[in-house]
């Protein structure tokens, strides 16, 4: 599969945030995400594991009872099950992996 991000359509994830579904396959998926500073996604736990990679901005991770700021370039790892939440504290631009697919975000 290719995909060219400027023929993807944002979708609305929820108030101050619009998702991007971009290549698939197998077991893989990867998402861009966009949120407005101050959005808020409260610690959270999936199956799923997860990779993220901030594209632009700066952000509050929370994960394992610990804060940390994280900014362009820095990346984290949510393991399945693992609770994690971040607080964008800028505009910022995400990428996430999952694995397995995330089903719930095609429907």
């Amino acid at each position: 599969m290719i995909c060219h991000n400027e023929s993807v359509e944002p979708t609305p994830l929820f108030e101050g945030a619009t998702r991007k579904l971009l290549a698939r396959g197998g077991s893989l998926m990867l998402v861009e995400v966009r949120f407005n500073a101050g959005t808020v996604v409260a610690e959270h736990a999936h199956v799923h594991e997860q990779i993220s990679y901030v594209v632009k901005g700066r952000v509050e991770l929370s994960k394992g009872g610990n804060k940390e700021i994280l900014g362009p370039g820095d990346s984290f790892y949510a393991g399945p099950d693992e609770l994690h939440g971040v607080r964008f504290i800028e505009d910022s631009i995400i990428v996430d992996g999952f694995t397995p697919q995330r089903e719930d975000f095609f429907k």
